[in-house]
């Protein structure tokens, strides 16, 4: 049985029928960000394990340690991960509320063309938060670190705490993963009509300097950081004009056969 996407739907629900099904999809992605805290609350102290292991990796073998200076921080590191962590996990019964919502509006063929940009977020999100927390943030860390030594005959070694370490994670991962989604936008704005393949190809010097500024803005002061974030994302926008390429070979193609489909049809007419 082959899949079919349906049109808009045929029954039309009045605005207060839509404000109540808008409440119950809240309700049911709050519900699940609130299992996924739970869960990820429960299981804090592996997850900051996993998301101290790159700072372990840049200490010389059996040194480095996370302080806190602070009675309740380590309380509030607890939440700040276990909030952290639900969200990434209640992240796809969030988007699929989202799109249960939204769907019955659109048009089939809007529904085709909105549905891999769906898909295509969690992946791209992924990759740059893998990328942040494989590659970047390991040798931010060793860069980092190499600032300590001596000063006067005082030894400066650092002491990194707890919060201060995770609020700095979650900058990682939030502005690779987020930076990321950059090709889902154009590809959102050419699909609009907003913006061109011509356009944004003309466009391409200020776009280099923009990705430098972002990525000097998003990440921390490391050049090392800066320089990993702002290549992928080069990368990234040359390959959205690929893709707009041959999304517009495609419009144009689909428009050549309709065109001769209803000239026939008007030969046909005609005789």
């Amino acid at each position: 049985m082959a899949f079919k996407i349906s049109d808009i739907d045929e029954t039309r629900a009045p605005l207060l029928d839509h404000l109540v099904e808008l409440r119950s999809r809240l309700m049911r992605s709050v519900f699940a960000l609130m299992i996924g805290f739970g869960i990820c609350f429960y299981f804090a102290d592996p997850i900051l394990a996993f998301l101290v292991q790159p700072l372990k990796d840049a200490f010389p073998n059996g040194e480095g340690q996370l302080i806190f200076t602070r009675l309740p921080e380590l309380f509030f590191v607890d939440l700040k991960v276990g909030l952290f962590a639900g969200f990434m996990v209640s992240f796809p019964i969030i988007a699929n509320q989202l799109w249960a919502f939204v769907a019955p509006g659109l048009y089939a063929k809007e529904k085709k063309a909105f549905l891999p940009f769906l898909i295509a977020t969690p992946v791209l999100f992924i990759g740059g938060a893998s990328l942040a927390y494989f590659v970047v943030m390991p040798t931010a860390f060793r860069w980092f670190l190499g600032f300590g030594g001596d000063a006067g005959g005082l030894a400066v070694e650092a002491l990194p705490a707890a919060g201060d370490y995770l609020d700095l994670v979650m900058q990682f991962i939030l502005a690779f993963g987020l930076t990321f989604l950059l090709p889902v936008l154009l590809m959102l704005l050419h699909r609009a009509g907003i913006v061109t393949r011509a356009q944004m190809s003309g466009a391409r010097r200020y776009v280099v300097v923009g990705v430098v500024a972002l990525a000097a803005i998003v990440t921390p002061p490391d050049p090392g950081s800066q320089v990993i974030l702002a290549l992928p994302l080069l990368v990234l926008f040359e390959g959205s004009l690929l893709l707009m390429r041959l999304q517009e070979r495609s419009i144009a193609k689909k428009a050549k056969r309709e065109d001769d489909a209803a000239s026939k049809e008007q030969t046909e007419v005609e005789a």
